[in-house]
């Protein structure tokens, strides 16, 4: 009788591959991912009542929020905070203070470094209980336990965590589809669950295949989900998937492809071809929140955030890899805050030209540790660090206004559509002086460029900056410097008084960390050792 297990295991030849599920007990009907490990059931129990497949679905979801960390305690990856952590550590808006990120933010990572390594096997441990679940509900609904609406609906939730850990894959480990049209190799897209020695053989033949490969298979789980996911729930509406989160996914998922018609398309079925705002959704009644900070200081409940991953105070990343742990500072006026003062907002963004004064981001969303001589502004989204239970946002309402915002921007000249989806987002911030009017481009270019800065100022935080800077590497007037790695500010180039952040003056610090170029080998992460080692078919990327 196969064991259902929660940690990685080495089926043969240190093949880092999930085994199979873990169930869990819930401790709490309100809290969907606070669930306390129980005995090990053998596979035929665990889908043999739809109580206890119910339990699979927390257990999939739990992995998506905890998972391990050199198989030992959890620290978020991948989804529960750990993505948007080492996003924002390979972009430049915030700044690596102590050793904790140093290795992700100088970009010095092989093949036996801990963060690389931790992502790929939580992101196929996540996706291998997708497919245990997807195999089990399957064979449920065959022998009546379930119907097969029911099934379908579980299988849903599965392929949209698939797509989404996969699509994490590929933005770690492979080049952007814009390279070459996805010419480039991809990660494996696994489909099969691996519960048994000859599984993971037959896991082991799975090549790697291309990026554009990855996005078709992406797409195809998405479209699934679409069909088969609910367009609202009563309970849990934000922390499981639903049909308006798979749709939202699928615009970041066309932006990356640079494929504008889908983006504008499936961002319509969300209500962003209206004429102009407020804008709203048929689908899931999704719509921007009055005040900026409404999604963080309700994350539980609120109409703009459409996916994020529930952290509990029983289940989540701790003190090593909690969202307000790490970005929160050490001090401050706030003493309910107090973080570890090793992620901090870069001035650099603080006081970019294009984030206005009188922005209520800054005033709302930033918030300046007070320890002498260590002045710094840190992102102010996650205030929980006590009991981590802030929510990791993965995508909401304002990101898809804003790809949309930007597919129109690429197509047509001085889109007024685009204009307005960028108004929408950006005017609940900004005074009523510095809103824009079509007479503030001088072009196309500008009218894009001014989309992607406010992607900068609204999902600080939130892990967006690195996909972005992969997806517009190709493009001359997008990309950073180079097209690659952007140079970075290191902590010694920060003034400890807190110079650095006047939105007056507005200097400009010194990158201490140079730019690395696209063609480095360093601006794509290499597959772990024990991958290689174990899996025959999956070349190492070029360099490493």
């Amino acid at each position: 009788m196969k064991n259902i297990q929660i940690r990685n295991r080495v089926l043969t030849k240190g093949l880092m591959l999930m085994a199979v599920l873990t169930v869990f007990s819930a401790t709490s009907c309100k809290k969907y991912t606070e669930l306390n490990p129980i005995n090990s059931f053998s596979e035929a129990t665990a889908f043999s009542t739809p109580a206890s497949i119910e339990l699979v679905m927390a257990g999939v979801y739990n992995t998506a929020t905890v998972g391990t960390y050199n198989g030992t305690t959890g620290r978020g990856y991948p989804f529960g905070g750990a993505s948007i952590i080492q996003a924002e550590m390979r972009g430049e808006d915030m700044v690596n203070l102590e050793a904790f990120y140093q290795i992700t933010y100088e970009s010095t990572i092989t093949s036996n470094t801990a963060n690389n390594i931790n992502m790929w096997s939580n992101l196929y441990a996540l996706i291998n209980q997708c497919n245990v679940l997807i195999e089990g509900v399957t064979a449920a609904a065959a022998k009546g336990t379930i119907t097969t609406a029911v099934a379908d609906q579980y299988a849903g939730e599965a392929r949209f965590l698939r797509a989404l850990a996969h699509h994490e894959l590929v933005i770690d480990f492979c080049r952007p589809y814009v390279d070459g049209n996805g010419s480039n190799p991809g990660v494996p897209y696994r489909t099969v669950a691996i519960t048994s020695i000859d599984k993971a053989q037959q896991g082991a033949s799975v090549a790697r295949g291309t990026v554009a490969q990855d996005y078709v298979n992406i797409l195809a789980d998405l479209d699934f989900a679409e069909s088969k996911l609910p367009a609202a729930r009563t309970a849990l509406k934000i922390t499981r998937a639903t049909q308006g989160a798979a749709i939202a996914l699928k615009t970041r998922v066309k932006l990356h492809m640079e494929d504008w018609p889908g983006v504008i398309a499936e961002g319509a079925k969300l209500g962003t071809s209206a004429a102009a705002g407020p804008y709203t959704s048929a689908i899931g009644s999704y719509s921007l929140t009055a005040s900026v900070d409404g999604p963080f200081s309700n994350f539980k409940d609120n109409t703009e955030s459409m996916f994020s991953i529930e952290n509990g105070s029983a289940s989540n990343g701790g003190v090593n890899g909690a969202l307000p742990n790490m970005f929160g500072p050490a001090a401050n006026a706030l003493t309910t805050l107090v973080g570890r003062n090793l992620v901090a907002t870069s001035p650099n963004l603080y006081v970019a030209s294009f984030w206005v004064t009188g922005d209520s981001r800054r005033s709302l969303l930033q918030i300046q540790q007070t320890t002498a001589n260590a002045l710094y502004f840190f992102n102010y989204k996650y205030r929980d660090p006590l009991n981590s239970t802030d929510y990791a946002p993965i995508i909401r309402y304002a990101e898809v206004l804003l790809n949309v915002a930007e597919a129109y921007s690429r197509t047509t000249a001085l889109d007024t559509r685009a204009l307005n989806l960028l108004n929408a987002v950006r005017n609940r911030a900004v005074p009523v002086a510095n809103r824009f009017t079509i007479a503030n481009f001088p072009s196309q270019t500008a009218l894009t460029q001014a989309i992607l800065n406010e992607r900068r100022v609204e999902f600080a935080g939130e892990g967006r900056r690195w996909p972005d800077i992969t997806r517009l590497s190709q493009n001359a007037s997008f990309a950073v410097t180079g097209g690659g790695i952007p140079a970075k500010v290191l902590k010694a180039n920060i003034a400890g008084d807190g110079s650095g952040y006047n939105i007056i003056t507005r200097p400009v610090t010194t990158n201490g960390k140079a730019a690395i170029a696209y063609t480095d080998i360093h601006y794509i992460w290499p597959i772990p050792l024990d991958e290689l080692n174990a899996n025959p078919n999956i070349a190492q990327n070029p360099g490493y």
